[in-house]
């Protein structure tokens, strides 16, 4: 019986330790994502924040809680930065077409440029997901969205 409890403290260690690898892993990922964003976002004038949301906003317009949800952060942060991106012409706040009571924010033309711009810069993980199969790409894209 003991045997058997051994063997099953060094599952559960073996388990906790790939565990802790992968949220290792996945902070180093984040850490250069947001180093090479903030890098790319200077280049633009703009902050790593502002370059996120012009990113989101990009794919397509939302209310500021929405945008906040996406990048887990306070409304009012996400007031102040479609403030400043406004204030150069990259997003415009505009009436929700399901409902003319709620304003979205949306990119104008120039501020679709830049964030297309801004993401063709953005280098660091282009070459190891060219390294991944079609399939590995869509496996990994899935695991995210659970994790997430």
């Amino acid at each position: 019986m003991a045997a058997r409890t051994d063997a099953t403290d060094t599952i559960e260690t073996t388990e906790a330790t790939f565990t802790h690898e992968v949220v290792d892993l996945i902070a180093s990922v984040v850490a250069r994502y947001h180093e090479e964003y903030e890098s790319a976002a200077a280049e633009y004038k703009l902050t790593g924040a502002q370059a996120r949301v012009l990113a989101l906003l990009a794919r397509e317009p939302l209310p500021m809680h929405r945008i906040a949800e996406q990048l887990k952060c306070e409304p009012s942060n996400i007031t102040g930065i479609v403030d400043r991106l406004q204030a150069r012409g990259l997003v415009e706040r505009r009436p929700d077409p399901a409902d003319r009571r709620v304003k979205v924010a949306a990119t104008t033309d120039t501020g679709r440029e830049t964030a297309a711009r801004l993401r063709s810069g953005l280098n660091f993980a282009r070459q190891p997901l060219a390294e991944l199969s079609a399939q590995e790409r869509r496996m990994l894209c899935d695991i995210l969205r659970r994790i997430l």
